[in-house]
């Protein structure tokens, strides 16, 4: 924390810091062994004028603090070093991303992406606002909303928390309007090399085309034509499967979009009887050699934050999270 020369602390933040990244000391207390503290670190989202500062944390979850409490507060570099992993900036891979899990039809407003498939995955069904929509904000959102509903969808915004670049005062302006946070994840990357050295890839099947037998392990069942769409979407996409025994479905696949120097690995499933024998690690080896000869060398995709097995999995292979992504829904939207 800042400490005065004095030796004393101090508190280096205004409310002009507001959309800055900042660490944070407050007092939470008194108790039988002193005072106690807590440190905070994210961006400063507002800064009321009752004297209650919020900050929003690398998860998107939001700390509302008196400025009676602060103890030591200063600006922090707006994003810390990573220390594995291929550099990337948050709009490079949000891109990138978007690229590789296409809409089958999407539309500019400004520098927003509005994107439809007829409600398969959240991914291809919100925003991506990756800058100024041209309108000031309320009327940005009222045309959003007009346009999902002519599509009989609801209205989502996906935005991101804990990068340079990221966009914790859009989330906090959202859920002032009452927009709702229904689903968080986290994008990871790391290098395609190492993934391609922890197996063989012996008996993984690959394919430019989705097949029967993959959509059989597929976890969403009943996958319409828009669907197929966007799966067999993006630059240069390539499909894994394990084939089971007899006539069952396979014991496992994977997909796989190469772009340029990043290749972006979805839907790596296995059959839960066949789980922790090395079967998703061997789809991921096959898929990361092919991308690896079609020149890329970094790689990313995207786990929910409860997913503990996927989670273990894909730190073994190298992978970290580099940001946390979130689709919010309009007030009084149907998100079924």
């Amino acid at each position: 924390m800042e400490i005065s020369a004095a030796g004393r602390f101090e508190v280096r933040i205004t409310a002009a810091d507001v959309g800055k990244r900042v660490s944070v000391r407050r007092l939470t207390g008194n108790g039988d062994t002193g005072e106690k503290f807590t440190d905070t670190v994210g961006v400063l989202t507002s800064w009321d004028d009752d004297g209650i500062l919020t900050i929003t944390r690398r998860d998107g979850g939001t700390v509302r603090i008196p400025e009676s409490a602060l103890v030591a507060a200063k600006v922090v570099p707006a994003a810390p070093a990573r220390r594995r992993g291929p550099a990337a900036t948050y709009r490079e891979l949000a891109r990138v991303a978007s690229r590789g899990w296409r809409p089958v039809e999407s539309e500019r407003l400004g520098e927003w992406e509005l994107r439809a498939a007829a409600g398969f995955t959240r991914r291809a069904n919100s925003v991506l606002p990756l800058g100024d929509p041209g309108l000031p904000l309320d009327a940005a959102l009222t045309a959003v909303r007009r346009w999902y509903g002519e599509r009989g969808l609801p209205a989502y915004v996906q935005t991101a928390t804990g990068a340079e670049g990221t966009q914790e005062l859009l989330c906090a302006e959202l859920e002032r309007r009452g927009w709702l946070r229904e689903v968080s994840a986290e994008l990871w990357t790391g290098g395609l090399a190492p993934v391609a050295d922890r197996a063989e890839g012996a008996g993984v099947l690959l394919s430019r085309v989705v097949g029967e037998d993959w959509l059989a392990r597929y976890q969403r069942k009943g996958v319409s034509e828009v669907a197929l769409r966007v799966l067999g979407g993006g630059p240069s996409v390539w499909f894994a499967t394990v084939p089971g025994a007899g006539e069952d479905a396979p014991a496992a696949i994977g997909r796989l979009v190469v772009d340029g120097r990043w290749a972006g690995f979805a839907a790596v499933e296995v059959d839960p009887g066949l789980r922790r024998r090395g079967l998703a690690t061997e789809v991921m080896a096959a898929l990361a050699r092919t991308a690896l000869a079609e020149g890329a060398s970094a790689a990313w995709l995207q786990v929910e934050t409860d997913n503990a097995g996927a989670r273990a999995l894909y730190g073994r292979l190298g992978f970290a999270a580099h940001h946390t992504y979130h689709h919010y829904r309009a007030p009084g939207a149907d998100g079924s």
